[in-house]
């Protein structure tokens, strides 16, 4: 951006504080000028201080408390006037090594509005306004007044101007892996006592969409929201998981976070845009993270993964015993090998328990004593003979015991990454266990898909080898349930999504239908057709990107040549439409080429293509689309190629659970 129009934005940004200072509250509009928030004084000495949000000048987030409840005070933001503030505008970019796009612009304008009340007690609230959202978090300074900080609760509220139809995914508690079914509910229709994890997305007609998340959670507990019973029908308030120790115990008094000042909350984040596809586009959770830690990146590569443990023990026509051996490893190396992909994932069952360790003797017993079937020596010989690299899987108890020594073990091993599991917590101790180990795999050049998790908060920004992680309701299901649908394929780009990208670990090519679906945990079954399959690769976000099925099952199958070639990280993404639990299509850009996925629930559907995003010139479009009795047969598909430029509209037909994918490359 040219420095003038820096200058003029970042004026006019300041007189709009100014203006508003002098009514005793303060505004911070986006540079778009669409989007709006507006601090308000607290007004009575009881009362707190609020927000309001509005989006093309309508109401979108009605008057809404602010504040924190510790231990020992009366509420931070309760009778707070405002004393003072400070704007600024920023215009940057910076390149992240794997993500949805390659460049990343961070655009603003922010404020800092300083609080006091009766007592002298300070609070300041950040702000920064997006074209694509606006966040906030609190930041507390160093005062006498506060000193050891003990929150309860967070009294940060969301009022809806208009009953918003909602996506929440409801959980059973704080201790949650995230894996569940989003839901369709009003927000007048959520009961209060559900549990609703973030981000969570909600539309208010008229006005706009907008998705509720969070941002840079360091030094604090997980944000979740609940129902007010008290307050109206529109009106949600934050929850804070309570304080547990490394052994996951309760500790006493109800205590959520535990510091001292001065500190900063977590970013409050608001996506907001006209079209639920147009939140996919936008990079903010990313924007409000520190930049990267890691000055050398080059050894932070995306890619493609063959993985052993969705097929179980299949058995096809090989001439070993399938299982965790060494002998079945080997063939997963070499189906690695031959498909060009950088990596193979040795899950759980590779290592095992060494009952002689003592606490005097500490070894690398549960992640670093193979199982008498695995010879760990011989595969590290095998795969980099096959120019192949393993990731490996790992308890995160094992993890927090053995990572001073086994991560520099892995390094030495020559090992690409991790793959933690089963932490199913986001209390002040968890969050900041996932700083711990992620950065000290940064030193030891380790990647990191953490499973069982919590949702992505932008992390990866500061630790970009911070590859992916679960925290979603993924293709594993398939083994022993049938919730892992369509319709639940093309909700999660609209949420779950949002936060970040997702370990779904897709690719699998026993495609059926629902009538024809039998649940087996030995070469299981996907649900929806093997074009909706092809499809997940391009909708679905994750720069470790599995491809899940036994390497026989993709032998001689032409729609293998699309999994072998579409990339898992990308320059450019671009939403061409689509509905949560309805369908989406969506097209990423990687150097010159451009894919288009399209997925579709269980209705049949046919949508219609614009490639207005190419560049000028011929390309040649190559599609991969539903058979004309895919609805029957899900493993059938067409192979089309033709002639297209920008100004080609595509007609793509999709069965019951169907889907298409397309690869669009220059012409020769």
């Amino acid at each position: 951006m040219p420095t003038s129009r820096m200058v003029l934005t970042g004026l006019i940004a300041m007189l709009t504080v100014q203006a508003a200072m002098a009514q005793n509250s303060a505004q911070v509009v986006s540079p778009n000028g669409q989007i709006m928030l507006t601090l308000l004084p607290a007004g009575a000495a009881n009362a707190n201080l609020r927000y309001t949000v509005e989006f093309h000048g309508k109401r979108l987030i009605e008057e809404s408390k602010l504040g924190l409840e510790m231990e020992g005070q009366p509420v931070l933001g309760a009778g707070m006037h405002l004393t003072g503030s400070t704007a600024e505008t920023v215009d940057e970019s910076y390149s992240i090594p794997v993500g949805k796009t390659s460049s990343v612009r961070d655009h603003y304008n922010g404020l800092h509005a300083e609080f006091t009340d009766a007592t002298g007690r300070r609070l300041t609230i950040e702000v920064r306004a997006f074209d694509d959202g606006v966040a906030f978090r609190y930041s507390v300074p160093a005062q006498a007044a506060l000193t050891q900080v003990k929150i309860l609760h967070e009294d940060t509220e969301f009022s809806f101007a208009k009953d918003a139809e909602s996506y929440p995914l409801i959980l059973d508690g704080f201790q949650s892996s995230y894996e569940d079914e989003y839901q369709l509910r009003n927000v007048s229709g959520l009961h209060p006592d559900w549990l609703i994890a973030l981000p969570y997305l909600a539309h208010e007609p008229g006005i706009g969409w907008l998705a509720i998340s969070e941002a840079d959670i360091e030094n604090y507990a997980g944000m979740y929201l609940r129902k007010s019973a008290r307050f109206g029908d529109r009106l949600l308030h934050t929850e804070l998981p309570p304080r547990r120790d490394e052994a996951g115990k309760l500790e006493p008094g109800n205590v959520a976070v535990e510091t001292t000042t001065p500190f900063v909350s977590p970013w409050r984040v608001l996506m907001i845009a006209d079209e639920p596809g147009k939140l996919i586009e936008s990079n903010i959770v990313l924007n409000l993270n520190p930049p990267s830690k890691i000055a050398d990146t080059s050894w932070i590569r995306a890619g493609k993964s063959a993985w052993d443990w969705w097929s179980g023990d299949a058995a096809p026509s090989v001439s070993f015993k399938t299982g965790v051996n060494t002998a079945t490893m080997k063939h997963y190396i070499d189906f690695a090998s031959a498909s060009g992909f950088p990596y193979m994932l040795i899950d759980a069952g590779w290592a095992k328990p060494d009952p002689g360790a003592t606490a005097d003797l500490p070894r690398l017993a549960d992640i670093t004593q193979t199982t008498a079937a695995i010879d760990m020596p011989e595969l590290l010989r095998y795969a980099k003979e096959k120019n192949v690299r393993l990731w490996l899987w790992a308890h995160w108890t094992s993890v927090d015991k053995y990572m001073d020594q086994a991560f520099p073990l892995f390094e030495k091993w020559g090992i690409a990454g991790v793959k933690i599991d089963f932490m199913n917590r986001d209390d002040q101790w968890m969050v900041d266990w996932y700083r711990r180990v992620v950065a000290l795999a940064a030193e030891h050049h380790l990647m990191i898909d953490y499973h069982g998790a919590f949702k992505p908060d932008g992390l990866r920004r500061t630790y970009p080898n911070l590859m992916t992680r679960e925290g979603v309701m993924g293709k594993e299901y398939l083994k022993f349930t049938a919730r892992t649908t369509p319709a639940h394929n093309v909700t999660l780009p609209f949420t779950r999504m949002l936060a970040g990208p997702m370990d779904y670990t897709p690719g699998a090519f026993g495609n059926s239908n629902l009538e024809n679906f039998v649940i087996r945990s030995v070469e299981p079954m996907g649900l929806g057709t093997r074009a909706h399959e092809l499809a997940l690769y391009v909708v679905f976000e994750s720069p470790l990107q599995m491809v899940s099925d036994y390497p026989e099952h993709y032998a001689g199958q032409k729609e293998f040549d699309f999994l072998k070639r579409v990339p898992t990280t990308w320059d450019e993404v671009h939403s061409i439409g689509g509905a949560p639990m309805q369908w989406i299509s969506l097209a990423r850009r990687s150097g010159s080429d451009w894919y288009v996925g399209s997925l579709t629930n269980w209705d049949e559907r046919t949508v219609k293509i614009p490639l207005s995003f190419l560049g000028p010139g011929k390309y040649i479009a190559e599609m991969y689309a539903d058979a004309p009795d895919a609805a029957q047969e899900a493993t059938h598909t067409t192979l089309t190629r033709q002639s297209v430029d920008r100004t080609t509209v595509l007609d793509v037909r999709m069965v019951s659970g169907g889907g298409n994918a397309v690869w669009i490359h220059p012409a020769e």
